[in-house]
């Protein structure tokens, strides 16, 4: 008796800075189901867990970002007044090539791409082949907070201006089946003159050095503060993620309305900052619960998938 061949399954990896850390959960918990992809496609935080779980890598990620402080994450920071952000990312990113151990995209275990954004014309642009960390670093160069990448004759700028869940580049390399991650699903956008109720932190003074200024950042929380509706001026870290993070959820929206997913994940992750990088233990286990909850919907999925 002949079994039709397994559809090829594809993980795309959302966008959400800190939040991406669930990413983490979500394939373990998926792998520890039987379920495990052929490709993976990443935006973002995606991209760079996405990286490493292409490059068979993801347990060493996984148990440096455990570790982390918030002291570890502010020590990576290298400022710039110069170039076009606030942040060069070559300390993280230098980091970071250890726990891909490869080079080049075309040197991973399994097929990968990254998405980026043309800063030059806004067109959306496919990562797929090059070296790895440059790919990473470019999907995840927040404008005004992470200075642009120059990769292949363009500058390029994080991949969630326009694709925050990259399920049509899954589609367009191959993927039959799609399991998408979305770190935007859970959040609720408020009605117009609609308050926002949600307790947060007093927002602090201005503080005097870039450097103090990104440190209150991680300890109190974009969100928190913003929430709080002290009325005093927040920060341009501030200013910039709460910006874009409204961005991408819109888009998001939008895109995955047009490109659905074959079986959606949406970890709870709301309560984590875009920048609270050190609470990588909140995010794992946030992504653990968002497959769990997707638990039942399993055997219909599997039902295509396994011979």
């Amino acid at each position: 008796m002949s079994c039709r061949p397994r559809p090829t399954i594809a993980l795309a990896l959302g966008g959400g800075a800190a939040r991406g850390w669930s990413h983490i959960g979500v394939i373990n918990a998926l792998q520890e189901r039987g379920i495990e992809a052929d490709m993976v496609c990443g935006t973002s935080i995606g991209a760079l867990v996405g990286a490493a779980h292409a490059a068979g890598q993801l347990p060493h990620l996984e148990n440096w970002v455990r570790g982390l402080r918030w002291q570890d994450v502010v020590g990576f920071l290298d400022l710039t007044l110069t170039k076009g952000g606030v942040i060069q990312g070559k300390k993280v990113f230098d980091q970071l090539r250890q726990h891909y151990r490869v080079e080049h995209i075309e040197e991973l275990q399994r097929p990968f791409g990254a998405v980026a954004t043309n800063l030059n014309n806004g067109l959306e642009v496919w990562l797929r082949e090059g070296p790895v960390v440059e790919a990473v670093r470019a999907s995840s160069s927040l404008p005004g907070l992470f200075t642009p990448v120059y990769y292949d004759g363009h500058w390029l700028v994080d991949g969630g201006l326009v694709n925050p869940v990259p399920v049509s580049l899954c589609r367009a390399m191959g993927a039959e089946l799609v399991i998408a991650v979305d770190l935007f699903a859970q959040r609720s956008i408020p009605a117009e003159n609609e308050q926002v109720t949600e307790a947060g932190e007093e927002a602090g003074s201005w503080l005097a050095s870039a450097r103090e200024i990104t440190a209150r950042m991680w300890e109190t929380g974009v969100k928190q503060r913003l929430a709080a509706g002290s009325g005093s001026e927040p920060s341009i870290f501030e200013v910039v993620s709460g910006s874009i993070h409204i961005m991408q959820m819109r888009i998001s929206r939008s895109r995955m309305a047009g490109e659905p997913p074959n079986l959606l994940i949406t970890p709870v992750v709301e309560g984590i900052g875009l920048m609270d990088f050190h609470r990588a233990e909140e995010a794992i286990e946030a992504g653990i619960q968002a497959v769990q909850r997707v638990d039942a919907q399993l055997p219909l999925f599997l039902r295509g998938v396994v011979p």
